[in-house]
């Protein structure tokens, strides 16, 4: 029988397509890695990765033998989380990813008060605007502001959050003020870009009669980083479309005015999302109950 370390290195090997990669995160040297998955080949009798010198992919067998190993690991964990849960002990990691601006100003500030209550957790906060696979990047906990689409990860809402078209007085004087949706397609609008990002296209909700509006916008400048996008925007570079966490102090100083009011973008909840299991560990449990308790009734950005 396979050793289930030599197991465990081969499913991030093939999720990683990197030995080297797949070392550093288990803290092994890539030449430790090659003999392990070489030692399991002789064992199995064939060949599981065809190599070079950049990267490895799963052959025919590989394939069919990774699916069947991501199967193995679930169950292990799933064995593991029932004992821990029947034992009812909040201890270990929880590791999270969430996006960067909001991590920085809702999530990380709240972190040490949930350690102090329960000093046996680690909390590892990754902070990303990019979406993240929780089971092949191995996140228990995802914080997501979106529409979202189906799938089998498990849905909490945290809290409500409108969203809005925002510019800096200085831009408008500059440009004048959009009228109605069509004009913005003669201004400067800030989008955020990156893999997978729909920002080039804007969607505005009307009248009932006139239902929504989606247009595709376009500047001189974009961004991956969201934080980025609000300072140019402050700084009299041009449109931006915000959520009300990321600039609802500026609107309250007068730094941002809300553009085009009457046409606002469909609102996008901020969720906690993780993966379905019978087992949820407790100490991801019990951090998913703290986001709620913490940005459950009014959330922090909409109190003055």
């Amino acid at each position: 029988m396979s050793d289930f370390e030599d197991i465990q290195i081969f499913v991030r090997v093939a999720e990683l397509g990197n030995l080297s990669a797949a070392g550093r995160e288990l803290r092994h040297s890539a030449a430790v890695v090659s003999n392990r998955i070489a030692r399991l080949e002789e064992r199995l009798g064939v060949r599981l990765l065809n190599r070079t010198t950049r990267r490895v992919n799963l052959t025919t067998e590989g394939d069919v033998y990774y699916r069947h190993c991501l199967r193995i690991l679930a169950e292990m964990q799933e064995a593991e989380n029932a004992i821990a849960n029947q034992k009812n002990t909040t201890r270990g990691p929880v590791t999270l990813t969430c996006p960067i601006a909001f991590g920085n100003k809702y999530v990380a500030p709240i972190i040490p008060k949930f350690v102090e209550k329960n000093p046996d957790v680690q909390v590892r906060l990754h902070l990303s605007d990019r979406l993240l696979d929780l089971l092949q990047d191995k996140v228990d906990l995802a914080i997501r502001i979106a529409e979202l689409k189906e799938s089998s990860l498990i849905v909490r809402k945290l809290a409500a959050n409108k969203r809005m078209l925002v510019a800096s007085p200085s831009y408008l004087k500059r440009h004048g003020i959009p009228k109605a949706p069509g004009d913005l397609l003669h201004h400067n609008c800030l989008l955020l870009r990156f893999p997978g990002s729909r920002q080039y296209q804007w969607t505005l909700l009307g009248s009932q009669e006139e239902g929504p509006v989606t247009l595709s916008v376009s500047g001189s400048m974009d961004s991956d980083n969201g934080e980025v996008l609000t300072r140019w925007c402050l700084d009299g570079h041009g449109i931006a479309l915000k959520s009300h966490w990321e600039v609802g102090e500026y609107i309250r100083n007068g730094q941002l005015q809300v553009v085009l009011p009457d046409y606002t973008p469909p609102a996008h909840a901020v969720y906690a999302l993780y993966p379905e299991n019978r087992y949820l560990p407790t100490r991801v449990r019990a951090f998913v109950d703290f986001l709620v308790s913490e940005f459950g009734g009014t959330p922090p950005w909409d109190k003055s």
